[in-house]
């Protein structure tokens, strides 16, 4: 007797399974999806639309002219806000990742007589809670006269102590193969580094470099404090100008957000891949 194909004997038990899968990939893609609906609704609706006890699915005659009053705003510059949030992100992504792959990979593989005693340091930052440091960073700041600057931004929030815990897990499972290799060929521990580790670590950095883009684009509580000059604001806080007003302006709110988070949506469709790859790498799944 022929045997029956593995889809025939199984297929009414695999078809519930892949439906039920389906299903809650369905649900779970609706309850994601329903904040950046909201967001893009509202911001093409009037004001008067959004607090409306009525409810239309989508604006019957949407407001693309918000886009204009957004930027035509003299009050709130959104136009350099973005400019600016661009200009830190960036760089602070660029020089947290230079510094955490560099004291990762030191803590890692340079061998030294107090490298398990600065790890523990290191790692025991993390358990500082942010309200601690935050007077004495800000007193810090303000003697430098960094206040309303892009420097008091950027330069105090360049090293992250959990990125380079990251770094340190990733470059322990390094194959030491590659390095002896080099090492063989008369390379330092310096030029390993840049040559030979760095070079094939590109998802982890990837990652890493994704991770620490977003969280300074969203951050807020820093840049309320140090961009105290409307020249100096990042988008966060030029956002929150449209709550604080005695007449808050919704419509250009959400506006406002829809066009922020924009760049962050880009980046996570280019980029999802690596920020798999990175946890995977990192050594703390699971």
């Amino acid at each position: 007797m022929a045997e029956q194909p593995v889809g025939y004997r199984h297929g009414p038990r695999a078809a519930l399974i892949a439906a039920l899968r389906y299903t809650a990939l369905g649900v779970t893609a609706v309850v994601f999806l329903l904040p950046f609906y909201l967001v893009l609704r509202n911001g093409l609706s009037t004001q008067r639309d959004i607090t409306s006890p009525g409810w239309e699915i989508f604006p019957s005659r949407p407001q693309w002219s918000n886009v204009t009053r957004l930027f035509d705003n003299p009050s709130v510059p959104m136009g350099s806000a973005l400019m600016n949030s661009v200009v830190v992100s960036v760089l602070q992504t660029l020089g947290t990742l230079l510094l955490t792959a560099l004291a990762g990979y030191g803590l890692a593989r340079i061998p030294y007589r107090h490298a398990n005693r600065v790890f523990v340091a290191t790692v025991a930052t993390l358990m500082v809670p942010t309200a601690v440091t935050f007077v004495p960073s800000f007193v810090l700041v303000s003697t430098l006269g960094w206040v309303s600057t892009l420097r008091g931004l950027i330069i105090p929030t360049l090293f992250s102590a959990l990125a380079a815990f990251l770094f340190r897990q990733y470059f322990l499972g390094f194959p030491r193969e590659l390095e002896e290799a080099a090492r063989v060929d008369g390379l330092s521990y310096w030029g390993i580094f840049w040559r030979i580790v760095l070079p094939n670590s590109g998802s982890f950095v990837a990652a890493i470099g994704l991770i620490t883009f977003i969280a300074s684009w969203n951050g807020f509580l820093w840049p309320l404090v140090i961009a105290q000059d409307q020249s100096s604001w990042t988008v966060q806080i030029a956002l929150s100008s449209y709550l604080n007003a005695q007449s808050p302006k919704i419509d250009l709110l959400f506006m406002g957000a829809a066009i922020s988070i924009l760049p962050l949506v880009l980046l996570f469709v280019f980029l999802q891949r690596y920020i798999v790859q990175g946890v995977e790498q990192s050594g703390i799944n699971g």
